[in-house]
């Protein structure tokens, strides 16, 4: 069981590095260092940015969720 947990925590820590790379950079930060800060947002997020808001925030929670339950079976395991 330790194993299938730890594996899907690479899993996921693999998905959510990917998804925070695809988010468009909004300035001020390293972005900039990059060519983020040279675009300009006309108005507001598009769908396909709100999605790929959601689709990282369940991905981090799935990462905390595994992240909790490797440490209760690691401690009540050994």
């Amino acid at each position: 069981m330790v194993m299938g947990f730890s594996i899907a925590l690479i899993v996921f820590s693999l998905m959510l590095m990917l998804l925070v790379l695809m988010h468009k950079g909004k300035g001020g930060g390293l972005s900039d260092m990059f060519g983020g800060g040279m675009q300009s947002s006309v108005g507001g997020s598009s769908v396909a940015e709100r999605n790929l808001d959601r689709i990282t925030i369940v991905v981090g929670l799935m990462w905390f969720a595994c992240i909790v339950v490797l440490a209760l079976l690691m401690k009540l395991g050994g």
